[in-house]
């Protein structure tokens, strides 16, 4: 009897220790790591630079943020604006008010509310000048926010805003709390609404987030944790996918593809995208303010051996100054390599022997193998490039910390751009208006046509489709032809991740979405 009852304590003991090893499940990769059964690695090309909502402009830190915040409005899986902390909106038919309802019931992270306030305290802190955010860009036509009751607002614009909701979708809420420990503690304490709220940020190497339990849409994920890692080099990324050290992979290389067509642990998908890669040329420099040069430069890329070469036949050729995908596009009679008529173009304009130059671009390995391309087509009309390659925030500090064109020292900047609110002016106006040279915006070529100014605000100002669409249209070929970049391809998103993962996906813009993240 007495064996007996050791033997059945001895049976309980170990179901016992069976149901706490379900309830903590752990696995381990081939690597040989182990994590939680719960919990995934998503691993990118880049560092984040900032986690301040307010003032991210490179799409890796968007992802980041919109990982934890949510804006009044978002956008969906193909950018169109969808509900978020407004669950409605009206605009007036002057189109010059916005009047959004706000949800009940929603809370930060910090336990904090939102609501009317919470708006407020979050315009008032973008708006403020001493701030220096630019987030104040998107909101540039708004004139006064008006409180109207404890779940409704009013923007009231200086004048009409084509894309004004788009911009919306832009601007993620903080939480009050946080706004009032001021910037340092939100560029290190991120505080949404998001399904996942922040846990660390490991700057340079990961930013781990958690499943936010009381998250106003209710159970939309069963992922608790998630670990984004930045890998610059392609091959390690490629790796740490076949082993199972990462769940997700973006950018996929396209050189590795091939490796996974038939393999039963991870899938490749590939998306649709508004990213366009070109090189920024300075025209406000010697020798890059002539029109010929700018033009041979064009000429002596070949874009389509750009495509197969650097992006491993995965892209299309930039004939525009924008990809397919965005809104008003407009195909333009691309630059035909043509290394005779290029050369041609030089000695017109006084370089028949060529000239130095410099290139800048991060450290991943797509961006040095671009420049190198880049290099190679250029060295055929006598410009002798110099690669200059750089960690991701040392590069945005040199870009956009001079406050006069005269300050930059740039030339050449290997780079890619994508409208991540989803509209043709937010593929326009940062990069071409006049008003938006560094530091106020992304207008990196120093790129100054009154015409194009002009048109920018015209097609701002127009409530009809068809009016903005010719406008835009005007604005494309005129950019086109001055050639301030050197046009190179829209891309093809690709992203790699393991079969027992549905629900994180690549948006056009180049932004990875977790919010509905399932482990089968």
């Amino acid at each position: 009897m007495r064996k007996f009852s050791v033997l059945v304590l001895i049976l309980t003991l170990a179901l016992f220790s069976a149901a706490c090893s379900s309830n903590n499940a752990s696995s381990t990769d081939k690597s040989g790591k182990t994590k939680s059964d719960k919990e995934i690695t998503i691993v990118i090309d880049q560092n984040f630079i900032t986690l301040d909502p307010h003032n991210a402009g490179d799409t890796v830190s968007i992802y980041g943020i919109r990982s934890m915040y949510e804006g009044l409005v978002g956008f969906d899986k193909d950018m169109s604006i969808v509900p978020a902390l407004a669950e409605s909106y009206e605009i007036s038919k002057d189109g010059l008010t916005y009047t959004f309802k706000l949800r009940e019931g929603v809370t930060f992270h910090d336990g904090e509310p939102f609501n009317a306030d919470a708006v407020k305290a979050n315009y008032d802190r973008i708006m403020d000048d001493a701030n220096n955010l630019s987030a104040k860009r998107s909101l540039k036509f708004v004139d006064s926010m008006d409180i109207i009751g404890n779940y409704e607002v009013a923007f009231k614009l200086k004048e009409p805003f084509s894309a004004m909701i788009n911009k919306f979708g832009m601007v993620p809420m903080i939480s009050p709390k946080a706004i009032e420990e001021g910037t340092k503690y939100i560029e290190a304490n991120p505080v949404g609404t998001g399904t996942f709220k922040f846990v660390e940020w490991k700057q340079g190497k990961t930013l781990e987030v958690e499943k936010y339990a009381d998250y106003w849409g209710g159970d939309q994920t069963n992922v608790e944790k998630v670990k984004f890692s930045p890998v610059p080099e392609n091959g390690s990324r490629v790796a740490m996918l076949k082993t199972g050290e990462a769940d997700f992979v973006y950018p996929m290389p396209q050189q590795n593809v091939k490796e996974f067509k038939n393999s039963k642990d991870a899938t490749i998908e590939e998306t649709p995208s508004t990213i366009v890669r070109y090189v920024s040329i300075n025209t406000f420099k010697d020798p890059y303010k002539d029109l010929k040069v700018r033009q041979a430069m064009n000429l002596a890329v070949d874009k389509k051996a750009y495509i197969q070469v650097v992006k491993n036949g995965f892209g299309h050729v930039l004939d525009s100054t924008m990809a397919p995908e965005t809104q008003y596009y407009g195909k333009q009679k691309s630059y035909e390599f043509n290394v005779k008529k290029a050369k041609e173009l030089l000695k017109e304009a006084g370089y028949e022997n060529g000239f130095e130059a410099e290139i800048w671009g991060n450290t991943s390995s797509e961006s040095v193998k671009g420049m190198e391309f880049i290099k190679q087509q250029l060295a055929q009309i006598g410009i002798d490039v110099t690669i200059k390659s750089m960690e991701e925030g040392t590069l945005s500090d040199e870009i956009y910390t001079p406050e006069k064109p005269e300050d930059a020292k740039v030339q050449m900047w290997y780079v890619s751009w994508s409208p991540s609110s989803g509209d043709a002016d937010g593929a326009t106006r940062g990069l071409f208006s006049s008003e938006y040279f560094p530091p106020n915006g992304a207008n990196t070529a120093y790129y100054d046509n009154d015409k194009v100014t002009n048109w920018i605000k015209e097609a701002n100002a127009s409530a009809d489709p068809k009016e903005q669409e010719k406008i835009y249209n005007d604005i494309q070929r005129t950019v086109y032809q001055d050639a301030p970049w050197i046009f190179l391809a829209s891309d093809v998103n690709l992203a790699g991740h393991s079969n027992n993962l549905e629900g994180v996906y690549v948006a056009p813009d180049g932004v990875i979405n977790i919010s509905k993240a399932q482990l089968k």
